[in-house]
């Protein structure tokens, strides 16, 4: 039988810290939820409760009191889930064509692409604005799922990770009578569920909580986000109760963290083997 070593006293030291600082890290998390379940009289004690005292989901209600916050919700989560699905595809698309394709120019039109990168959101939304207005999309959902679609970093980051998967397996799938779409969705997509996990985390949590663009797309209450609807709560007249905020913080936060906690394996799983693929 085989000893088991023992662990280094750095090893130790090191576990250690990484737990007193992931501690650190989850306290506020902590502490959001168990205030947003709290009796608002008894929410902002010192020291301060770790768990819920008198549990009560009052401070849910009251939200949904002041604002349309259930409408917000389903609105962010359609939003949320075209722009990861429909990215998703467009980004696949894009990226198995300047893996798998050669033409005049991809590597420069592929250049030109990334420089996107580098321009800042802000700069867009006015072309982005008249081309919404001009299709009749402003004030609709369409305007804020629309331009989501195009990912220029999951395309760039999909490409990547396409170009370490061997060639010769689309090769042998070509001699079966394969087409590109079979290639692409039947066997390079499933070979690259880690790149994909990391992209549609990525873009969930970027287009859950966009506040920038519906606040410049949408007017109406009933086709506003929750990232909206936060701002709108907190500057509110009337005197809101702060635990209500914490409970409206807690549904914006929440539905991220649930999506990260599926995917997390396959987004750690594209990370580790990103410096050693190809």
């Amino acid at each position: 039988m085989t000893r088991r070593r023992r662990p280094s006293t750095g090893s130790v030291v090191l576990d250690v810290v990484l737990v007193v600082f992931g501690l650190v890290m989850v306290a506020p998390l902590v502490w959001l939820v168990s205030t947003s379940l709290t009796d608002p009289a008894k929410a902002f004690q010192v020291p301060p409760n770790w768990l819920p005292v008198d549990a009560t989901l009052q401070n849910f209600a009251a939200v949904g009191d002041l604002l349309p916050f259930g409408q917000m919700a389903v609105n962010s989560v359609v939003v949320a889930v075209v722009a990861t699905l429909g990215s998703l595809v467009v980004s696949a698309l894009a990226a198995y064509g300047f893996s798998r394709f050669s033409f005049r120019g991809r590597d420069g039109i592929f250049f030109v692409l990334l420089t996107a990168l580098m321009v800042p959101a802000q700069l867009l939304v006015i072309p982005v604005f008249m081309l919404m207005r001009a299709l009749g999309l402003v004030d609709t959902l369409a305007s804020l799922w629309l331009p989501a679609l195009i990912q220029v970093f999951s395309i760039f980051f999909l490409r990547q990770y396409f170009n370490s998967i061997p060639r010769e397996l689309d090769d042998a799938a070509k001699l079966d009578g394969a087409g590109h779409g079979w290639i692409l969705f039947r066997m390079i997509v499933p070979l690259s569920g880690p790149a994909i996990s990391a992209v549609a985390i990525l873009v969930f949590e970027a287009s859950w909580n966009s506040y920038f663009a519906p606040l410049i797309f949408i007017s109406t209450p009933e086709h506003m986000t929750l990232p909206l609807g936060l701002v709108a709560l907190q500057t509110a007249q009337g005197g809101v109760s702060p635990t209500s905020v914490f409970a409206a913080i807690t549904a914006v936060v929440v539905p991220v963290l649930v999506v990260f906690l599926v995917f997390q394996r396959h987004f750690v799983a594209s990370i580790a083997t990103a410096g050693i693929r190809g």
